[in-house]
């Protein structure tokens, strides 16, 4: 007799055993009843939202040992680590199943949560992977010791050789052509953002301090002067406490001599942290290039965007200065891998995104142009300019994404059935 999900995939079972099964009430094994559910969620109009709503809910015992085993079919695994569907509890087992493929992996590292990025982080497989510790290198909820860990990693397991040719076939000549043409054809905008601070999107107060702790590691006037830098910047760029979150008003109707005495606390309690807490090496390191990098004009970080190492174009990428940012992408250096990562990320300025697909050499990528239309930040109409090119089951996992708008959603279903009925 065929197994249960045989004879659901031919439609061989009546209404009311389809309706038992999109309520896990079959009378199979735990695995097999989460294939089948796992099939109705992708697959069937009628009973796929019920199934769904099941699989949120199924036993976690059960979910465990699934999402644990090699054997488990693919459609199961790539359902589970999928980050509309991830349940953080099973992350850490998902991580070293090795019939989890790591470009699902890859997804995870640069759009995950907190609570991802702290699994991640514990997981021997990722610490393994040049390319997964690449990609867990752009999330913007990583913290300046995770960025130091992280950078320690790589240099222990090497960087990809993609990643190296990259960067090392770009001749200093080009490199240095291309930072003068950007400089004289932005001239105008350089001049109007002449003083604007070095700030990063997804970087806050903590991250700050933790770069001004880094600094004061190295001797104590870097200490002073770092503690004080990331202070005032604190200052300049992080949102105030709003009313009744510890705080007796908004910042905006502080006095001045108020925020001046919040910035020197800041900066005295940041430089007694580094005194007692000395930073390991490695670490102070990594975090120094943060502290480097908020030390330069807008000038000296455009020039760091083109001339710098991926570490350096990582962060910059994040620069809420537009032309910064915008800077990275007209590096000689810049891989598409890198930029494939940037196509998935949250934490850019939409100009980012918007200036990705008018690179003839970055629009002819796959990878990328499918990236930009999973993004829930990219704007709606380059989306919906790029979705004409999409595969089939783009199209599918793209109208069943529920962080992408409505609209791309109901297209990427129009579009998906329009060119199934070709096929057919």
């Amino acid at each position: 007799m065929p197994r249960m999900i045989e004879m659901i995939r031919t439609s061989q079972v009546p209404s009311h055993l389809m309706q038992s099964a999109a309520r896990g009430s079959l009378s199979v094994t735990p695995g097999e009843m989460i294939e089948i559910l796992v099939y109705l969620a992708l697959h069937h109009k009628l009973f796929g939202e019920q199934a769904r709503l099941t699989l949120a809910g199924w036993d976690e015992k059960a979910s465990l040992t699934a999402a644990s085993d090699p054997k488990t079919s693919a459609e199961v695994l790539e359902y589970f680590v999928a980050l509309e569907n991830l349940r953080t509890c099973l992350l850490p087992v998902l991580a070293e199943n090795p019939s989890v493929a790591e470009e699902s992996l890859q997804k995870l590292a640069i759009s995950g949560a907190r609570p991802v990025v702290e699994v991640l982080l514990a997981s021997a497989r990722v610490r393994g992977s040049a390319r997964l510790l690449q990609a867990l290198q752009t999330n913007g909820n990583l913290r300046p010791n995770e960025i130091a860990a992280i950078g320690k990693e790589l240099a222990d397991v090497g960087a990809s050789p993609e990643a190296v040719q990259a960067e090392t076939e770009a001749p200093d000549e080009a490199v240095e052509s291309a930072v003068v043409k950007f400089m004289e054809e932005n001239a105008a905008e350089l001049a109007a953002e002449a003083d604007k601070p070095f700030h990063a999107l997804g970087i806050g107060a903590e991250d700050m301090i933790g770069a001004a702790t880094a600094a004061a590691s190295a001797g104590p006037q870097a200490s002073a002067e770092g503690a004080s830098a990331g202070a005032a910047k604190d200052a300049a760029t992080v949102e105030p406490p709003k009313v009744g979150e510890n705080a007796p008003a908004a910042a905006g109707h502080l006095p001045a001599t108020t925020t001046a005495t919040a910035a020197a606390s800041t900066a005295a309690t940041a430089a007694a942290r580094a005194k007692k807490h000395p930073v390991p090496a490695h670490e102070e390191r990594r975090d120094s290039t943060l502290q480097k990098i908020s030390k330069l004009d807008i000038r000296g970080r455009i020039g760091l965007a083109m001339r710098g190492n991926k570490e350096d174009r990582s962060i910059l990428i994040r620069d809420s200065t537009k032309l910064v940012s915008l800077a990275v992408l007209d590096s000689p250096k810049l891989s598409d891998a890198e930029v494939e990562k940037f196509a998935l990320q949250k934490n850019v300025l939409e100009a980012v995104l918007r200036a990705i697909p008018m690179k003839r050499k970055f629009a002819k990528n796959y990878a990328i142009m499918r990236n930009l239309v999973f993004n829930p930040r990219t704007p709606l109409d380059v989306s919906l300019g790029l979705m004409k090119n999409l595969l089939v089951g783009d199209l599918r996992n793209l109208s069943g994404n529920k962080e992408v708008s409505d609209t791309v959603r109901k297209l990427a279903l129009r579009m998906f059935k329009q060119k199934m009925e070709k096929k057919n």
